[in-house]
């Protein structure tokens, strides 16, 4: 993993907080820190705390601010994450006793999300997101966007000025915003119907950094951006793919998913649950050799649930050369080293056939 080293890099404490003993803090803190690197943030060290009583005011516990603020200090940071959402008071709070800018982790997705949108409704979507995101907490963080700095991560993309905005005049950015998307959106239908109707969709979901994007430049060719990090892609792409002579499909990569997001964040990207829903299969990657698989694959398979996504999912389990466990509940891969794919390919035409 690179970092950043400049001096004027933002230098971070990430802090955990569950609320059981059953939670896996050392992988939620691992999550984090790629998030906080993808973002350009330098991880300085990491702590949590497993919080039994919430403190209204801050979250945790005045002996755990204590210790933070002494960490800061000590470490020289100049930032705080936190790996749950924050209020606006509790951000606040939080800034003035460390001396230091403290985000959450929704504003530091947020803050991925605006430099990684590239379509101008992926730009959009952010822009909204961040606004219905920051629009309750304007009255605790007015004023606080300058006092260490400008610009930085959770200050970038257009979500970055509406923080000095009254509610007032965000409500009515969000109204605009709104009908904007929504003329995207009628758009894109018309679009849709005049493409082939009668062409069989297959869907690539999965969390981030399974290797979607990966898999659909083995497929088809595509040369679309692919890297290891999260969220290394944001808009939707569709290629036409000849899987055997006279059988095509139009194979679709998605935005990733990712575990704590809030509703209207995941209604952000109704583009790639469009995608989706109108699927008539679904290939759901899955990094098989990352140890969080499980909670992974749940994350996915409840936001397809809630969305009502009735197409049937076939799961493929990517990066098998990475590890020896086997999957019989679908198809294992290596989209990396090529590995499987004609199996994969011959499970998809037994779909198409169907």
């Amino acid at each position: 993993m690179q970092f950043n080293t400049k001096k004027d890099a933002e230098k971070a404490i990430l802090v955990g907080v569950i609320y059981s003993n059953k939670e896996d803090v050392s992988s939620q803190l691992k999550e984090l820190s790629r998030l906080a690197e993808t973002a350009g943030v330098y991880v300085l060290d990491s702590t949590y705390q497993y919080v039994r009583e919430i403190t209204p005011a801050t979250l945790i516990g005045e002996g755990k601010v204590q210790e933070i603020k002494d960490l800061v200090q000590e470490k020289d940071a100049n930032l705080v994450i936190f790996d749950v959402e924050l209020s606006g008071s509790q951000t606040k709070n939080l800034s003035d006793a460390f001396g230091v800018k403290v985000i959450d982790r929704i504003t530091l997705i947020l803050d991925i999300f605006a430099g990684r949108a590239i379509s101008n409704e992926g730009k959009l979507q952010v822009q909204l997101a961040q606004l219905k995101y920051n629009m309750p907490r304007l009255a605790s963080l007015k004023g606080t966007s300058g006092r260490f700095g400008s610009g930085g991560v959770g200050m970038r993309g257009p979500g970055e000025t509406k923080l000095e905005l009254d509610r007032r005049a965000a409500q009515d950015n969000i109204f605009k915003l709104e009908k904007e998307i929504a003329k995207i959106k009628q758009n894109r239908q018309l679009q849709k119907k005049n493409r082939n109707s009668n062409a069989f969709k297959v869907a690539i979901v999965g969390y981030t950094n399974a290797g979607k994007s990966t898999l659909l430049n083995l497929i088809s060719k595509a040369g679309i951006y692919a890297d290891d990090k999260l969220f290394a892609t944001l808009d939707t792409t569709s290629r036409n793919v000849y899987l055997d002579y006279g059988k095509q499909i139009v194979l679709t990569d998605t935005v990733g998913f990712i575990s704590k997001l809030p509703h209207h964040l995941i209604d952000a990207f109704s583009a790639t649950l469009e995608e989706a829903k109108d699927a008539n299969l679904i290939l759901h990657v899955i990094d098989s050799s990352n140890s969080d698989k499980n909670k992974q694959i749940e994350v996915v398979e409840q936001v397809l649930n809630k969305q009502q996504v009735t197409a049937p999912i076939l799961r493929v389990y990517n990066k098998s050369d990475l590890t020896n466990e086997k999957f019989l509940d679908g198809v294992c891969i290596s989209a990396k080293k090529n590995l499987g794919i004609d199996i994969l390919k011959a499970k998809i035409l037994e779909y198409y056939d169907k």
